[in-house]
């Protein structure tokens, strides 16, 4: 993808402190590619973190206003937040380092312990490993929702909205994509309940530096419209390139290039909405995998950095391996990860501009300042659903028309992944020791208890 024509570094009338330089921004894409474990809350969280609390390069405003936009599309939306905000910050280049950072790390993790998979089976250490790294995401899960409410939420009518929507969410499983039109609906025919001006902001502090910089140059972005829509034309045809090339073919490559290019396009609602039916035509109509084998990569992208949606590069695994061996599985992984993620660069560079452009517009502004409230009830029923099943060994679930949710077997609650979470919480919460840290000393932790318990 060309950065041709992101020449955005025209003098501006008020002199605004400097971006990040690319290397530096790229350097942190990298850093939240290897530590974005817990799935689109956690991911989410982390981004939240890293570029608004703890640098301050965007505002909680735009930071939220990107992130309305990327929870409408299909494929991982903390993925496409991170395409975003590059893209803001230094045109396609940064949005294509930054998602591609973003997926990489995770990627090759999967792809090892893929291989490690189908070799020797799980390995208990490794497991031990992850299991202390979800247990410390929790906490940050936790931690993030609670700083993306107080700033995010602007009034009653925004907090009832979002209580709503994690209502309708966990109780009623209502589909994430009614939740979020509705609520954009909402937004739209009453703007005035959910004002785009100051929906969002800080309270105090200096301003983020991105949108220091779009203040004093406002054409910036509409300068980098042009590149954009040539990026999201090339994406576009890299992303059917190897369907074309495969379909006549025949055989288990094409059958994953076209099975995964419409999983691409139909994941409304993020891996969460579309692993239920992944995981049925995998096994029962491909049989490219067992259903134990796909709880299995379940369980490991679950636990490994990168959009949840990796299982599905377990799964192009499984199905490579099965036809052609360990080096089929690796050429199926990563014909997996291109058709699955080319098209959030098609979806995001043609649709950032466009949303740039609406920031001003009262009424669209409003939806989107009310999805912002639905999202919040969103992350909260993606908290929730990482608690019970990182807390709790089983659920039971609850069928009472029109009730449908998931309540936890109080009976099963894991000792030491409530040890781990609050171990977690006093590293992060209470001494600070940052993300880092307490990732490390949470995953020490969880192999030093499994080694201890093996040899009782």
């Amino acid at each position: 993808m060309s950065a041709t024509g992101d020449a955005v570094s025209a003098v501006s009338p008020v002199k605004a402190a400097p971006l990040p330089t690319f290397a530096e921004a790229s350097r942190l894409w990298l850093r939240i590619g290897y530590l974005s474990f817990g799935g689109p809350a956690g991911q989410i969280a982390l981004l939240h973190r890293e570029v608004v609390d703890e640098r301050n390069w965007i505002s909680d405003r735009r930071f939220l206003h990107a992130l309305n936009f990327c929870t409408l599309l299909p494929g991982p939306e903390a993925q496409q937040l991170a395409i975003y905000l590059g893209w803001l910050m230094h045109g396609v280049k940064g949005g294509a380092v930054a998602g591609l950072l973003f997926v990489i790390p995770g990627a090759l993790v999967m792809l090892a312990l893929s291989i490690i998979y189908v070799m020797f089976g799980e390995v208990p250490i490794v497991a031990a490993l992850f299991f202390g790294l979800k247990s410390a995401v929790l906490v940050l899960v936790i931690d993030a929702l609670l700083r993306i409410g107080r700033r995010a939420l602007k009034g009653r009518v925004a907090w009832a909205l979002a209580a709503v929507a994690f209502g309708a969410l966990f109780f009623f499983a209502v589909p994430f994509p009614v939740v979020v039109i509705v609520a954009g609906l909402i937004g739209y025919l009453a703007p005035l309940y959910f004002s785009g001006d100051t929906h969002g902001k800080a309270n105090d502090g200096p301003p983020a530096l991105l949108d220091a910089m779009l203040d004093s140059d406002p054409a910036r972005a509409g300068r980098m419209s042009r590149s954009a829509r040539r990026a999201s034309i090339v994406s576009c045809v890299l992303w059917f390139l190897p369907v074309v090339l495969l379909l006549p073919e025949g055989g288990v490559y094409a059958e994953v290039a076209w099975f995964f290019s419409k999983m691409a396009i139909v994941t409304f609602g993020g891996a969460y909405a579309v692993l239920a039916y992944a995981a049925q035509e995998a096994v029962a109509s491909y049989h490219w995998l067992s259903a134990p084998e796909m709880l299995a990569g379940l369980g490991l992208a679950e636990t490994t950095p990168g959009p949840l949606i990796l299982v599905l590069q377990f799964v192009g695994f499984l199905a490579g391996y099965r036809a052609s061996g360990v080096a089929g599985g690796i050429a199926a992984s990563a014909l997996t990860l291109w058709v699955t993620f080319a098209p959030c660069f098609v979806f995001v560079f043609i649709g950032a501009p466009l949303v740039e452009r609406l920031q001003d517009n009262r009424a669209l502004s409003g939806a989107l300042a009310a999805i912002t409230a639905g999202v919040v009830g969103v992350i909260a029923n993606l908290a929730n659903w990482f608690a019970l099943h990182t807390l709790f060994q089983t659920t039971t679930p609850i069928r009472i028309p029109p009730l449908s949710f998931e309540a936890p077997t109080l009976s099963s609650l894991d000792p030491w992944a409530l040890l781990l979470s609050i171990i977690a919480a006093i590293a992060l919460l209470r001494l600070r020791l940052g993300v880092v840290r307490t990732l490390g000393i949470c995953a020490g932790v969880s192999v030093i208890l499994r080694l201890i318990v093996s040899g009782l």
